[in-house]
């Protein structure tokens, strides 16, 4: 009989979440997706929680909500639980470590195995450590399992207190259809995809790309994404009269996204530490190109390095070096084999080592050992 796991993530369908939205079809599992606020008001294909505003428990819920001034949370907590039972839930998983500390109480009462997957602010952002700090331990106590996306978020949960022999290491592994694209490589094009905030400087990416204009001067940069940094690189576009050679293309769907990889010389990112400590975990534009194969130009950051070996399956510089970036992107435009290697050689290793089929399957045996089945 197949578990039936429920997922609780904060949003429905946030278009820079598609590792969430993959996790979906974790393999032998029957998946109830939660969703909406820090406890989920809605179960995704039924919408709304709702209690039966005809029965007595209803009417004596109101009454003693109204008597003890309960707030909004203990409304969604009860309907939680009250959908938890109906569905039959017997596992939890939840995305990004806050939700882990929310869902932390329901799980202990209805004694059902915890597991939570952090991504990347949740273990690295310092104001969300301070607060979550006690929440956290607590939550570490209790819980199954606890998923990292790379070496570098490991040592940080294990630092915030977490045990060693919790932590699953597990990068995320990009959708098969872009192990399906034949790069042609033919293009002096970069594509650059992720939001516009500040742990992915795309003001760096396009700093370096204006200097590659003085010696490619037919250079197109395509930023796909949207964030709060966006008008500013858009004016940084406008002052520097980038608007021949750089477009900004909002938000995009991963159709597009590997159309752009189909003709690109290189995906390019600049991803750093915040100054709020914000950090990536393994960003998942970043394995969409590699399995495309198209080399990498990024970041000695977070888990980039786990996947990208500098001068094998890409070309990495450290944070904050846009003349470094600069000369990499350089490399690729004056020799298409080197960018063509690069590329084929980063294909192999998201084969080989970081799949989606792999990524999904350790989630779905860390399920199967928490409500102990081998």
């Amino acid at each position: 009989m197949k578990p039936i796991l429920a997922i609780i993530s904060p949003s429905q369908n946030a278009y820079s979440e598609t590792f969430i939205q993959a996790h979906k079809g974790i393999p032998g599992v029957e998946v109830k997706y939660y969703f909406g606020a820090r406890i989920p008001k809605s179960l995704e294909g039924k919408g709304d929680l709702k209690f039966n505003s005809n029965g007595i428990i209803f009417r004596l819920f109101r009454f003693l909500k109204r008597k003890l001034k309960l707030i909004e949370p203990y409304d969604n907590i009860e309907l939680l639980k009250k959908s938890f039972i109906k569905e039959k839930i017997n596992v939890v998983l939840c995305e990004y470590g806050p939700t882990g500390v929310d869902m932390l109480e329901l799980c202990k009462q209805m004694k059902l195995p915890l597991l939570v997957h952090f991504h990347g602010y949740d273990a690295s952002r310092f104001d969300v450590l301070e607060i979550y700090k006690q929440g956290y331990l607590k939550m570490f106590e209790y819980a199954s399992v606890i998923f990292s996306v790379s070496s570098v978020m490991t040592q940080r949960l294990i630092a915030t207190g977490c045990p060693m022999q919790k932590i699953v290491q597990n990068t995320y592994g990009p959708n098969p259809i872009f192990l399906n694209i034949v790069p042609s490589l033919n293009k002096e094009l970069f594509i650059a995809v992720g939001r516009f905030v500040d742990k992915k400087a795309p003001y760096y990416t396009l700093l370096a790309f204006k200097e590659v204009l003085h010696q490619f001067p037919n250079a197109q940069l395509i930023m796909a994404g949207n964030g709060p940094l966006y008008n500013m690189v858009l004016n940084l576009v406008k002052f520097y009269k980038l608007e021949n050679n750089v477009k900004l293309v909002g938000v995009i769907n991963p159709e597009q996204f590997a159309s752009y990889l189909k003709e690109a010389r290189a995906f390019v990112q600049h991803s750093i530490i915040a100054e709020d400590g914000d950090m990536e975990g393994t960003p998942v534009g970043i394995l969409e190109a590699c399995a495309a194969g198209v080399p990498v130009i990024s970041t000695y950051h977070a888990g980039i390095p786990d996947v990208i070996e500098h001068d094998v399956y890409g070309l990495l510089c450290n944070e904050h070096d846009v003349s470094q970036m600069t000369e990499n992107m350089l490399s690729v435009l004056q020799d298409k084999n080197y960018a063509v290697k690069l590329g084929a050689l980063a294909r192999n290793t998201i084969k080989d080592k970081f799949s989606l089929e792999r990524h999904l399957e350790i989630i779905s045996r860390n399920i199967f050992q928490s409500i102990g089945v081998s």
